[in-house]
């Protein structure tokens, strides 16, 4: 098992209260698979794998569980520990990558950077390295590139220079949060590709943290669908289409316009909106917003069902 995350709980300590950002969530994941993880802005994709990857520094953070990686528990490993294999055997796209580039430097040198700290090679060997990897991820001209600040590149160009980036040691571990948010559909499908490429060459195991579900349609091997902080369903790629079991992966799904048939004249949309983490419903988090929701939705809080495929829903339960 290249990945186990168990009984994983993320808290923040705040003026108004403690805030539960993660809530007892847990899954695995396998060398060379693809893990979709979807939801609503707040539901928690972003948090749980930052924890994952060791970047809650914020002291007023309470993580709680196991994160295993080859065996290895990472909660608790020394921040020395952890960096050695932050970039080396573990890697993240962030989702900005305005953000996650330093303005000062060049590309060439931020991604040279990398592979020295984690390499043991010349500088020389190294810039050649920044070459390859621009070229691998369709850079026009990777020599010119290198020379370039970030705000001199396209919003795709960026994203693809931190996709080089996190390359840039062959991860066997890649988390890639949202990384095609905000980029056209043809620049999107080519980052996609990379994707697939790193899986394909390296055989790495890889997080794809995302809302857009035709994203997931097209990569992902298993599929975790968060919201309000806790998993509400999870199963393979084709169970989830076939069989959604949870009234909010119906409802995500129920959104995406078809591809076939009439056009409707509306989509439809999930009403309401995600509840604050502070004073979350008392039994389903979902309950306020579900077309299915009955009297024991109000006081039971539902937990994730056995096996492949689950969902965390009563009606399911009682099915």
């Amino acid at each position: 098992m290249m990945l186990s995350v168990r009984d994983l709980r993320v808290s923040f300590r705040t003026e108004d209260g403690l805030v539960r950002a993660i809530d007892g969530i847990s899954f695995d994941l396998d060398q060379g698979e693809i893990l979709g993880v979807v939801g609503e802005s707040g539901s928690g994709k972003t948090v749980s794998l930052l924890a994952v990857m060791g970047l809650i520094t914020d002291p007023n953070a309470i993580i709680e569980g196991s994160i295993r990686y080859k065996g290895r528990e990472l909660l608790g490993l020394p921040a020395r520990e952890l960096r050695r294999l932050r970039g080396n055997e573990i890697a993240m796209i962030f989702q900005d990558p305005m953000t996650a580039l330093t303005p000062v430097y060049t590309i060439g040198w931020q991604i040279a950077e990398q592979i020295l700290a984690h390499q043991k090679i010349s500088r020389k060997k190294a810039l050649e390295r920044v070459e390859e990897l621009l070229a691998e991820v369709n850079f026009p001209n990777p020599r010119e590139a290198m020379s370039r600040y970030p705000h001199q590149l396209s919003g795709g160009m960026r994203q693809r220079a931190v996709i080089a980036m996190a390359l840039s040691c062959n991860p066997a571990l890649l988390v890639a949060d949202e990384p095609t948010t905000a980029l056209d559909v043809t620049v999107q499908a080519g980052i996609l590709d990379l994707v697939r490429k790193l899986r394909a060459t390296h055989n790495s195991a890889i997080v794809f943290i995302t809302h857009d579900m035709g994203v997931v349609s097209e990569l992902a091997d298993r599929v975790m669908v968060m919201y309000a902080g806790g998993v509400v369903e999870r199963g393979s790629r084709a169970e989830l289409f076939s069989d959604p079991r949870h009234p909010y992966t119906r409802a995500l799904l129920g959104s995406i316009p078809p591809l076939t048939g009439a056009n409707p004249a509306r989509l439809p949309a999930i009403p309401g909106s995600p509840p604050s983490l502070l004073r979350l419903p008392p039994g389903c988090a979902f309950g306020p917003r579900c077309p299915v929701r009955y009297e024991p939705c109000t006081s039971q809080k539902p937990a994730l069902g056995t096996g492949g495929h689950a969902a965390a829903c009563l009606r399911e339960v009682q099915a």
